[in-house]
């Protein structure tokens, strides 16, 4: 029998690490660099992986913030 190789999809690793943190575990925000995210894996599948997990995603000039919690947000001001 042959040792199959299953292969992570490119940046799964670093997707995986965001959502591993102590932050995000407890509910809490987790930001990141735009240039970051787009280098590693793209806006567009941070995105998707936010949305699958109910969380809330907000951009801010250079930064990409996270709600880890599925609980509606309310931008004060």
């Amino acid at each position: 029998m042959r040792n199959r190789i299953v292969e992570k999809p490119i940046g799964q690793d670093w997707l995986d690490q965001i959502f591993r943190s102590r932050a995000a575990m407890s509910g809490g925000v987790v930001r990141r660099r735009l240039a970051d995210v787009e280098r590693e894996i793209g806006v567009a599948t941070l995105e998707l992986e936010v949305r699958r997990r109910g969380f809330h995603m907000i951009e801010c000039s250079d930064q990409l913030v996270i709600a880890c919690c599925p609980k509606p947000v309310k931008i004060i001001c």
